[in-house]
């Protein structure tokens, strides 16, 4: 018996020193995630598979949260990946506040440290309003319903120091900091800021040509 398993060791160990190696790379470097639900629309559409870099902040231990080293902190503008404890889900949003900004949302838009950001090219599309938003100077299109909703105003509050405020760009379909609260640091396990690849689920899993590697 003893032989036999060393034989199938043998036999088998690049096999798994191969697998063993992706799998920390993969927990430890570089992943994908699969987005299923359309709370960051326009930017990210259901069936996206976007490229995670997780050396964007920290070093970690492989399979867990745990920073050897920090290399940087998220900035506004990034669009993160984090493990909410408070949803107990991977959510992928983008970062609205730092620790020390203020932060306040009326009809839709928002004022950072008591200053408007700028929205501009409106466009009517499938019943929603989509506008580019400068957020200190990262520009994307967010989507909001015509007649607004329950997410559209939140008073002015300020992000406490090792959090972040993080909405979806699908604005009012999305559960975000607004429902979940700020975002702990060691949550956040990495930023994209492309697509590897999308499957259409709305047309039997076709692959979407046009959103492969494209650019967030």
């Amino acid at each position: 018996m003893k032989n036999r398993l060393n034989k199938i060791w043998r036999e088998n160990r690049s096999l798994v020193f191969f697998l063993l190696l992706m799998f920390v790379f993969r927990s430890a470097v570089a992943d994908w995630n699969e987005v299923p639900t359309g709370s960051m629309k326009p930017t990210i559409v259901e069936g996206d598979r976007i490229l995670v870099n997780k050396l964007a902040y920290d070093l970690r231990v492989p399979f867990t949260h745990i920073s050897l080293v920090k290399l940087a902190d998220p900035a506004r503008g990034d669009i993160i990946i984090f493990d909410s404890e408070v949803s107990d889900k991977r959510l992928v949003k983008r970062v609205i506040g730092i620790p020390g900004d203020t932060v306040e949302l009326i009809d839709n838009m928002l004022y950072i440290n008591d200053e408007p950001l700028a929205y501009n090219n409106p466009v009517i599309s499938d019943g929603a309003l989509l506008q580019q938003e400068d957020l200190l100077g990262t520009r994307h299109q967010v989507r909001t319903h015509l007649h607004g909703s329950p997410f559209a105003n939140f008073p002015r509050i300020e992000v406490p120091e090792g959090h972040y405020l993080a909405m979806g760009d699908n604005r009012d379909e999305s559960a975000d900091s607004r429902a979940i609260g700020f975002v702990p640091r060691n949550e956040i396990v990495g930023r994209s800021r492309s697509v590897v690849l999308s499957l259409n689920y709305d047309n039997y899993y076709i692959p979407r040509a046009d959103r492969f590697f494209h650019t967030l």
